[in-house]
């Protein structure tokens, strides 16, 4: 899973790059992209994080790796995968905005970046459910620990790649420091949600073991059309 995300993400930045050299594209189209996104609500920049970095994904992972755990194992890890994961978005938003101002990398082809990642990693997930299914025996989950809290938990299932670039993008954008704290109030409302998602999870297990395919099905190709949404916006900006 890891090595694909790498692979996948590898593949982005030789498109974005590859893009760059042959768009060669100006301040002004950095301004263009800028304004489009500012265009976004509250409403729909929750929506957009919320699907990126919100808990559905995260509930089988973490049952999987709970499984065996008592009461209190599961609160910390919990906690732990929370904590990890807002702080990564804290130095991702802060460092990410001075990497984009420092190198000039125009918002266009970093939203294009983030919908091509979107779009390659749900396309992958969809098109898993219709690999044969392996007769040997499946490997044994991690048990729950601080090294799982932080990896897969908070990386890459909370804290995805392409829900970094949105927020990213997003601060980038911001055009005073009270947007900059509504995109906090945002990240922090979900980040919450995720706690929630994870207490409870054991709780209604057996209820979530029968709608989760069904979501995951359904997020899937959200998310699928959502990645080509933000391609086809990224290159309308462009001008392709």
């Amino acid at each position: 899973m890891h090595q694909s995300l790498v692979m996948q993400a590898r593949l982005v930045i030789a498109l974005s790059v590859s893009a760059g050299f042959m768009l060669c594209p100006e301040a002004a189209l950095a301004r263009a992209g800028a304004a489009e996104i500012r265009q976004i609500s509250p409403a729909e920049m929750f929506a957009l994080l919320f699907l990126m970095l919100g808990p559905f994904k995260i509930i089988g992972p973490f049952l999987k790796i709970t499984q065996t755990s008592d009461a209190v194992s599961v609160w910390r890890t919990a906690l732990q995968a929370t904590g990890f994961a807002s702080a990564a978005l804290l130095i991702a938003a802060v460092l990410g905005d001075r990497i984009i101002n420092k190198y000039d990398i125009p918002l266009p082809i970093l939203t294009l970046s983030a919908g091509i990642i979107l779009f390659l990693v749900a396309l992958q997930k969809i098109l898993h459910q219709f690999e044969p299914i392996s007769e040997t025996a499946a490997a044994a989950p991690p048990a729950a620990s601080v090294r799982t809290a932080m990896m897969p938990l908070a990386f890459p299932t909370i804290v995805t790649p392409y829900g970094i670039a949105a927020l990213v993008v997003f601060v980038s954008v911001a055009p005073d420091v009270q947007a900059i704290a509504l995109i906090g109030v945002v990240v922090l409302v979900i980040m919450l949600l995720n706690l929630m998602v994870m207490l409870a999870a054991r709780r209604y297990q057996k209820v979530l073991s029968l709608a989760l395919p069904i979501l995951g099905a359904v997020l899937g190709i959200i998310q699928v059309a959502l990645g080509l949404k933000i391609i086809d916006n990224s290159l309308r900006v462009m001008g392709i």
